[in-house]
């Protein structure tokens, strides 16, 4: 869109990777005298907004001189060698496929720390929240540029830490017991993954993920076998598939309000983000191999989320409605998982849109169910819905219809973004790749189709249950409606989700070029 120079564009995608690290350092020392204000905990918030947004911005640069005419072309890469005697370089590029995912992870992390700056989280030190949000911004957004196995592992780990810190530190009830959950399910899950990008590494005598996407000869069909079930298992957790899925749930309502948005918006894709990053290049034999299988737990992953999100709705089950947003994760990254195992060009773009879909409309949910536990002091759904209903259309109209949106978005209303991922992946499932058994996939098709009808019954139920209901008395206790920093955090997130879904080409045409190339082992 702009003409921007490759030196520039180097630098931007560096200062992406490495501004939060050195903002997360910064935060940790004494704030200088004139930047204190009046208070110093909103001293080092406010420096948080700054460095978030700065990059932010440099993301934005950057997909505004992002050649669009070549987005299957790696660009504003950095090549450089930093461990000689195995390869292992500081290799870092983007392309269709991981734009659009760096730009989101840039947008989420800086409305969570502006949205923090007016609602910080009851806990500890905001300096030590501040850079801890920042290294998690590091490592995300790291893992979405670097073209290393060996970095993509450190990047991939990076995130744990203060991941668990914000659980364990500044979430709620069963904090240390969720945050163990979260790191022990995740640090087994990568020791797997180590294992099976060291075989890949030292069998092809590179790291390098660009040259090992265009040769792979060296890779037997066992070693790729191999591979995408060492790999596969780390990135299924992280993503997370049915059934290691079990560390999600109380991760999410364990966690803080912005930790909830960050890990359902932006550390899911991490692990599907591998899936067609790494194995579907660079393993095509092993993923051919595996893909039934890998589709078959996809689509019972739907199912089994949209069960368990229609059991805690219903009256008298003590549903919490942050568990039901993660269980909800749980089915529609059975989508993004789906899409991927019918190696097919629109499977694949649709599994990518959906990931993209997912991360503004979970993430925009988060965000809500967080102000409802502020208002309310719950996110208990029998608490909040007593027995008529929480009555939120007449009691805060604004808050209620964005809820309302944001769960018609999630169940995939035409027009609105969860719409075309989840079709795409279904159309892909319809006709899958060759060599794949088509009667199986089209019964994880019609799995799915059930899917997408119990996630609409049970988002209603939550609609009816929060949002309708008796008007409360004259002299009840006034809930609050959105206030103005609300808006602002959460305003981006609606506009992008009516962008995607009314413009999907916005997304399609980055992605399309980029995964036709990724599926043709590197070749235009």
């Amino acid at each position: 869109m702009i003409d921007i120079s490759a030196s520039v564009m180097q630098f931007l995608l560096a200062f992406i990777v490495a501004g939060p690290l050195l903002g997360a350092a910064a935060a940790l020392l004494p704030a200088p005298p004139g930047l204190k204000g009046k208070s110093p905990e909103q001293a080092v918030l406010r420096h948080g907004v700054t460095v978030t947004g700065a990059v932010l911005a440099a993301a934005i640069v950057l997909a505004l001189g992002f050649d669009h005419d070549q987005p299957s072309k790696m660009q504003a890469t950095t090549d450089i060698s930093w461990i000689p005697a195995l390869d292992v370089r500081i290799h870092l590029g983007v392309d269709g496929i991981s734009l659009p995912l760096l730009v989101m992870t840039a947008l989420l992390t800086f409305l969570c720390a502006l949205y923090s700056y007016f609602k910080m989280p009851a806990g500890p030190s905001p300096k030590a929240f501040v850079a801890l949000l920042l290294v998690l911004e590091s490592g995300t957004l790291a893992t979405f540029a670097v073209l290393d196995l060996l970095l993509f592992f450190l990047a991939f780990e990076m995130v744990l830490i203060p991941m668990y810190f914000l659980i364990a530190r500044w979430g709620g009830a069963g904090k240390q017991a969720a945050a163990w959950k979260f790191i022990l399910y995740t640090l087994l899950g990568s020791v797997v993954m180590l294992l099976g990008l060291l075989l890949i590494g030292f069998k092809a005598g590179t790291f390098d993920m660009v040259a090992l996407a265009t040769d792979n000869s060296a890779l037997s069909h066992t070693t790729q076998l191999i591979a995408v079930l060492a790999i596969g298992l780390g990135l299924a957790v992280k993503t997370p598939m049915w059934p290691l899925h079990s560390w999600l749930p109380d991760a999410h309502t364990a966690a803080p309000t912005v930790g909830s948005v960050l890990l359902a918006g932006v550390l899911l894709k991490m692990g599907t983000y591998g899936f067609v990053r790494i194995l579907l290049p660079i393993t095509p034999d092993g993923m051919h191999t595996l893909a039934p299988y890998l589709a078959a737990f996809a689509a019972v992953g739907i199912v089994y989320g949209s069960l368990a999100c229609l059991n805690l709705a219903k009256q008298g089950t003590g549903g919490d409605l942050k568990r039901l947003i993660a269980y909800s994760s749980v089915g529609h990254m059975g989508f993004v998982l789906l899409g991927i195992a019918t190696l097919t060009p629109t499977g694949v773009n649709g599994a990518l849109f959906a990931n993209i879909a997912h991360g503004l409309i979970t993430g925009l949910l988060f965000f809500l169910v967080g102000a409802l536990k502020d208002r309310y002091g719950t996110s208990d759904l029998d608490t909040l819905a007593q027995e008529t209903g929480a009555a939120l259309y007449g009691r805060a109209p604004r808050l209620g219809g964005l809820l309302a949106f944001a769960a018609v978005a999630s169940l995939g209303l035409p027009g609105l973004a969860g719409f075309w991922g989840e079709m795409l992946a279904m159309f892909g499932a319809f006709d899958p790749a060759e060599g794949l058994s088509r009667p199986a996939f089209l019964f994880y098709m019609a799995l799915a189709g059930l899917g997408t009808l119990l996630t609409a019954a049970y988002l209603l139920v939550v609609v009816r249950r929060v949002c309708m209901g008796a008007q409360p008395a004259a002299d009840a206790p006034r809930l609050a409606d959105v206030q103005t920093y609300e808006f602002a955090a959460w305003t981006p997130l609606v506009a992008l989700t009516v962008l995607a879904g009314l413009w999907p080409a916005v997304l399609l045409g980055l992605t399309d070029p980029a995964v036709q190339k990724l599926l043709a082992g590197g070749k235009s």
